[in-house]
């Protein structure tokens, strides 16, 4: 890519839908874009910014020489809870109540850009969470070009893309969620493979009522991502090359620009590199404890910030990690009950103290990348998922919602780096299938395979690799287009 004209500086503004595992990769995105030259505006809602200010410190998001922090509104009541809001809400309240200050805070740069005294340019293109399309609308509006990134996995969005084929095709909303057998349904899929079950895709097609709010939120979010001109997915060829195929006769510009995070990692910028993503305080010693064990001799426990469970599902994890006898570094975030704190048993900490650490939350990335680390027990998010394959760690897994369901499928029977663990969890489930993790004939062919992995992913963020040269087309075809 050519230099960028200081004179003209381009200014995007990035905003990400406003939950964790959609704030981290998009803050990722922004960093690249700060270090190829741009000027960044980063849009959190008011309550997450309290939020992150909470974890990180009351200067956290000062930010830097050319890279600002901004708010909107998400249309909620105010509340200062440490929490992932109710989502049903959240993603009704953004579609409607977001485009107005969105629009407003892009007005409101730009008239600080027109300043004699700012050194700020004016706003030339949008970046935003593909499930935050209205700054798509918002982009139209300013006659600035925009892309989308979409957080999630590639064969996520091609099931939440099927939704509206499966409502033609009369298979949803499903009649009777009672009867299990309609989700053994199969439906066409890709070249290479060609059909998928009903009960791997997106989950939110589980419902009997058209009108239910995030059904409808993903309909809409999906027929925008259908007009959108340019889309940026995290993820990399070798693990879901043939996915993308498939997406590219659906959706109008794709660019895989994956993994985000092993991209970021190579930014030489102590100041920006310190700007973190984590809405709630990392506890560091997690990373002292590792350092005592050793090589692969650690099962890393975190199911995400989103995942609720059943005091009793607490309970059965419990009991098969301290039964499995391995030592485990378990993250127990405060919200992880369903209207409850996560309290564990006293027995079961007594009796596990000497092989385990219950932390609150941590520096997952550290941790994965950890030499300690022989697998990962997880909720099969994408962040969690490709975090894992890139430190090259096999995994259990045990969705919890969404496109978890569709990522497990491919971690279990696509990449075979992962075995999946019933809803209905069980204590000696939980132990047979950690014991098989670490020490088992089927972990160590899932280790091989996950480092296969790894090594194709190296291979597409390294650079002059795959990733960076799409990362500058996205730049040169779409977010200077205008300049």
């Amino acid at each position: 890519m050519g230099s960028i004209s200081q004179t003209k500086k381009p200014h995007a503004v990035c905003i990400p839908y406003p939950a964790q595992g959609h704030i981290t990769p998009m803050l990722m995105l922004a960093k690249l874009l700060h270090h190829k030259g741009f000027y960044i505006t980063f849009v959190n809602t008011e309550y997450n910014h309290r939020r992150l200010l909470n974890s990180r410190g009351p200067n956290s998001l000062d930010g830097l020489q050319g890279f600002t922090f901004r708010t909107i509104p998400d249309g909620l009541p105010y509340s200062d809870a440490n929490c992932t809001q109710d989502l049903p809400a959240l993603c009704e309240s953004t579609s409607k109540n977001c485009l107005a200050p969105f629009c407003h805070l892009i007005s409101k740069l730009n008239s600080i850009a027109a300043s004699p005294s700012s050194s700020m340019p004016p706003v030339s293109c949008v970046v935003g969470d593909a499930v935050m399309s209205f700054s798509m609308l918002a982009a139209n509006e300013f006659n600035i070009p925009y892309a989308l990134l979409w957080t999630s996995s590639a064969c996520g969005y091609l099931g939440y893309l099927k939704f509206s084929d499966l409502i033609k095709q009369g298979l949803i909303p499903l009649k009777d969620m009672s009867r299990d057998d309609v989700l053994e349904n199969t439906i066409e899929w890709t070249q290479g493979m060609k059909n998928i079950r009903l009960r791997d895709l997106p989950t939110f097609l589980r419902t009997t009522d058209l009108d239910d709010i995030i059904f409808n939120f993903i309909i809409q979010q999906m027929k925008r991502s259908r007009e959108a001109s340019a889309i940026i997915l995290n993820t990399f060829d070798a693990i879901e090359g043939d996915v993308k195929d498939s997406l590219s006769s659906i959706l109008q510009s794709i660019y895989t620009i994956g993994p985000l995070h092993m991209l970021a990692n190579q930014i030489d910028d102590e100041n920006l590199t310190a700007i973190g993503s984590n809405l709630w305080a990392e506890e560091s010693e997690c990373i002292e404890w590792l350092n005592s064990k050793q090589p692969n001799s650690v099962v890393y426990v975190n199911f995400g910030s989103i995942t609720v469970m059943t005091p009793q599902q607490l309970i059965e994890f419990a009991w098969g990690l301290a039964d499995s006898g391995k030592t485990f570094l378990w993250i127990t975030r405060p919200d992880l009950i369903a209207g409850d704190s996560a309290i564990l048993p006293h027995e079961f900490v007594t009796q596990t103290k000497d092989r385990s650490l219950i932390a609150s939350w941590c520096c997952q990335e550290q941790v994965l990348k950890h030499p300690s680390i022989g697998g990962f027990l997880t909720h099969s998010g994408w962040n969690s998922t490709i975090e894992s394959i890139c430190a090259g760690v096999p995994m259990i897994c045990w969705p919890f919602f969404a496109e978890q369901q569709t990522n497990c499928y491919y971690c279990c029977n696509v990449w075979e780096v992962g075995m999946e663990i019933d809803n209905n969890v069980k204590r000696n489930e939980v132990e047979e299938l950690v014991r098989e993790l670490m020490d088992g004939e089927k972990g160590r062919k899932m280790k091989e395979n996950v480092m296969s992995l790894k090594s194709k992913g190296e291979e597409a963020y390294k650079l002059g690799g795959c990733a960076w040269k799409q990362l500058d087309k996205v730049i040169d075809e779409v977010l200077l287009s205008n300049i």
